[in-house]
């Protein structure tokens, strides 16, 4: 296992290089300044001359990525020309707020799609199965923009004043405050000498309010959480349902599940022990894929719910040139992708035990 896992990193890094050089290229060749995108009309030609220089935008582009990637090595991502701040900063601030809401939408979708697929292979051509894959093609076909706008307005608007009313935007309620582990625990004395790990892990409400034992800000983040988690993972909880549905009904069909069944095992036993668990394959695939592209951020949901996540950073960097902060929140979205896509293959060990990793 340890072999397959090395290897993997080993060969992750031509992958991360190529997607840093397409990603640079691309970047430079998209028509547009980034100093009159950032200045507008304040752009004169003395004010851009010295943009350009400052950031190194007037050397040739191989020169340019040979030292964003000198940089990238030491850790440097370098300075975000929008907001004039280093990059590295800006993703420790923004990447909890797109990781909270990609986990807990993955859960739901997970939570509720799975059980929905093996229930739907069950009792298969039932009103439960056509009702469910009903559902299933909806929710795939519902634009999130659309969903996220119609659930605000009913649990913000409609059911105002009412024990169902939801916090239709923001993290947390307007003017809480609440501690960061690290100062409640006495590690640190502010937020100026803690470290980025620290103040990524802190930012993260749902962990916060674990660590420091504050029910308060858990409850206020969770109800904070539903309308976006629901939102974002309505498409992917879907996908689920009818992949689960597609393989459970597969394996139902199998030898030695009419084995299993002839020998007087119980229906909870053959379904969930051995047809579920050798359906989950594929699932485990679409899930990681699925997660892989909500840790990329969601635009249009981190619009309509006021998040402040990877999705909408990224976009303000491309509209306004940003090369330094699309380049890094390529990055870490390619990262992120070769760590979940090395999780799901170790999974398959586990859940197969024939398939040999090493």
């Amino acid at each position: 296992m340890s072999t397959f896992i090395l290897r993997r990193l080993i060969l992750a890094v031509p992958v991360l290089i190529g997607i840093l050089a397409v990603t640079f290229i691309l970047g430079r060749s998209i028509p547009g300044d980034p100093c009159r995108a950032m200045f507008g009309e304040k752009a004169t030609e003395a004010v851009c001359d010295a943009f350009i220089a400052r950031y190194g935008l007037d050397q040739p582009i191989p020169v340019q990525f040979g030292y964003y990637v000198a940089n990238v090595v030491r850790g440097d991502l370098g300075d975000s020309l929008r907001f004039g701040r280093p990059v590295t900063e800006l993703l420790v601030e923004r990447l909890p707020v797109t990781f909270e809401l990609a986990v807990t939408a993955l859960v739901f979708a997970i939570v509720v799609g799975i059980p929905l697929g093996v229930i739907s292979a069950y009792r298969y051509n039932s009103p439960i199965d056509v009702g469910t894959m009903i559902g299933a093609n909806v929710g795939v076909s519902m634009p999130v923009f659309w969903l996220g706008l119609m659930l605000a307005f009913l649990f913000a608007v409609i059911l105002k004043d009412t024990p169902f009313a939801l916090p239709p935007s923001g993290r947390l309620t307007a003017g809480a405050s609440y501690l960061p582990f690290y100062i409640s625990w006495g590690l640190v004395a502010d937020a100026d000498n803690a470290s980025g790990l620290m103040i990524f892990l802190s930012r993260i409400n749902l962990l916060n309010a674990f660590l420091t034992l504050n029910g308060q800000q858990f409850v206020d983040a969770v109800q904070h959480l539903i309308l976006p988690s629901i939102t974002v993972g309505t498409i992917p909880l879907a996908i689920i349902a009818r992949m689960t549905r597609s393989s459970v009904l597969e394996i139902l069909g199998q030898d030695y599940v009419r084995t299993a069944r002839a020998k007087g095992l119980s229906e909870y036993r053959v379904v969930v022990r051995h047809a579920v668990r050798n359906a989950l394959l594929p699932v485990v695939t679409i899930i990681g894929l699925n997660f892989g592209g909500l840790i990329s951020g969601a635009v249009l949901t981190e619009t309509i719910f006021g998040f402040a996540g990877v999705g909408r950073t990224l976009f303000e960097g491309i509209t306004a040139r940003d090369y330094s902060l699309v380049q890094g929140v390529t990055l870490v979205t390619a990262v992120a992708f070769v760590v979940i896509n090395l999780l799901v293959d170790v999974l398959y060990g586990y859940l197969d035990p024939r398939i040999r990793l090493d």
